[in-house]
């Protein structure tokens, strides 16, 4: 998936551009989006609350695996890890393990984890992010580090610490009929999201060699499985993070990008969630919505001013470690979720 600058049409174009670009084309949606957003940011916020303290432990608990990018021990190891925590807290857990072929033609010994709240239920909701780690710094500014594997704190880590926390607080929540989701939730962990083509290798950049766990779980879904709509969580603990909205998600789901920023402002987050436009990003809810049909959006940070990365000064740098997540954050968006979750009926 994502993220050698693959923001929109061609390679390497600069992030604002890219915003310039969509903000023009899209510009009636974004004038929609705001409107609607106004009319109801005023309305309480539901669920039980989301513990940052809990989430950042769950990042820290992922990052002490060492890097966890594909064929590696510290990578399986992890992957039984989130496995046993999401069994622990309630959910049913199925693997889908699968040999995938990385841009380079290795093979990548692949599980994508599926954990499924209220698994009865025939409404439902998807949740996903990736918790494989980027194999290399390649976008690290000291050259020497390009070839080494990152730690992937929130460019791994945070995505599927967040959607632990909620299955947590789900869980405890059900002995108690207001704190009880009416619909079942599903938490899917993407592999082998990371390892698309590095920017020191000698071949053209290709789109298709990101987001290889989506890719293979979008066309070969749970017999009869259907979900109301998706979100990704991507990168959703960094310091200064803001969630634009992301051109692709608005627009194959732009329903979805209304509610959840309209959830942020219900919850005292919509600093986080800004009612402006970001890039077009490649990465894993771009096969959700083409091969499953599960529109699907992302919330992805974007730093307008950042010089080194449209994504963060931490993206696929050595510098993506514990120090740079900020639980403010994961709080952000993880109480944005909840507000999600339990106003759906």
């Amino acid at each position: 998936m994502k993220k050698t600058m693959k923001i929109t049409v061609g390679v390497a174009v600069a992030m604002l551009a890219v915003v310039g670009l969509h903000y023009y084309k899209d510009a009636h949606k974004k004038v929609e989006l705001v409107e609607e957003i106004d009319e109801v940011e005023k309305a309480a916020p539901v669920g039980p609350v989301f513990n940052a303290d809990s989430a950042y432990a769950f990042t820290k608990a992922q990052c002490d695996f060492g890097p966890r990018n594909m064929n590696s021990r510290g990578h399986d190891l992890c992957g039984e890890w989130i496995v046993n925590k999401f069994r622990e807290y309630g959910c049913k857990v199925t693997t889908q393990r699968a040999n995938l072929t990385g841009y380079d033609g290795t093979t990548l010994r692949s599980c994508n984890i599926m954990a499924s709240i209220n698994p009865e239920a025939t409404t439902r909701i998807l949740l996903c992010a990736h918790w494989d780690s980027r194999p290399w710094a390649d976008n690290d500014p000291d050259q020497s580090n390009w070839k080494k594997p990152i730690i992937a704190a929130n460019d791994a880590a945070s995505g599927v610490a967040v959607m632990l926390e909620l299955a947590r607080i789900i869980n405890n929540g059900k002995a108690e009929k207001a704190l009880r989701p009416q619909l079942g939730v599903d938490f899917v962990c993407f592999d082998a999201e990371d390892w698309g083509t590095p920017q020191w290798a000698d071949v053209p950049d290709d789109a298709d060699s990101w987001a290889l766990g989506a890719q293979y779980w979008s066309k070969n879904l749970p017999q009869g499985y259907e979900a109301r709509y998706g979100i990704l969580l991507d990168m959703v603990g960094g310091v200064g993070a803001q969630f634009f909205q992301e051109g692709i998600s608005l627009q194959y789901a732009p329903e979805i990008v209304k509610k959840v920023w309209r959830s942020a402002r219900e919850v005292g987050f919509g600093s986080y969630f800004p009612k402006r436009m970001g890039g077009m990003v490649t990465d894993d809810h771009v096969p959700v919505n083409r091969y499953a049909k599960i529109p699907t959006i992302d919330i992805i940070p974007f730093y307008p001013d950042c010089k080194q990365s449209g994504f963060g000064p931490t993206w696929h740098t050595l510098a993506d470690n514990m120090e740079n997540i900020d639980r403010n954050t994961l709080r952000a968006v993880g109480q944005t979720l909840v507000q999600v979750i339990y106003k759906e009926q």
